[in-house]
């Protein structure tokens, strides 16, 4: 492999501003901040908007398209008024 042109690969702690939620994995993630882990590691932090611990279709909240009726279906009930006479 030829020296300084591949990325820095290293443990990241990612940290999932929704709830707080940490995990560490390997990344090349660029980052200025460090945090200190229970275990007395000090590693790049990189903060997340959403993880799989906060996203509605990990967490069973999403909601169903399917049960809420089609687009055609709410344009039919919306003017069904108007078309009968």
């Amino acid at each position: 492999m030829k020296e300084g042109i591949h990325p820095t690969y290293r443990e990241v702690c990612f940290v999932d501003l929704s709830n707080g939620f940490k995990f560490v994995t390997r990344s090349c993630a660029q980052t200025r901040e460090t945090i200190k882990m229970e275990d007395g590691r000090e590693l790049p932090l990189f903060k997340v908007e959403t993880t799989s611990e906060s996203h509605p279709f990990y967490t069973g909240t999403q909601k169903s398209v399917d049960s809420l009726g089609g687009r055609v279906e709410k344009f039919r009930n919306k003017f069904a008024h108007l078309g009968k006479k």
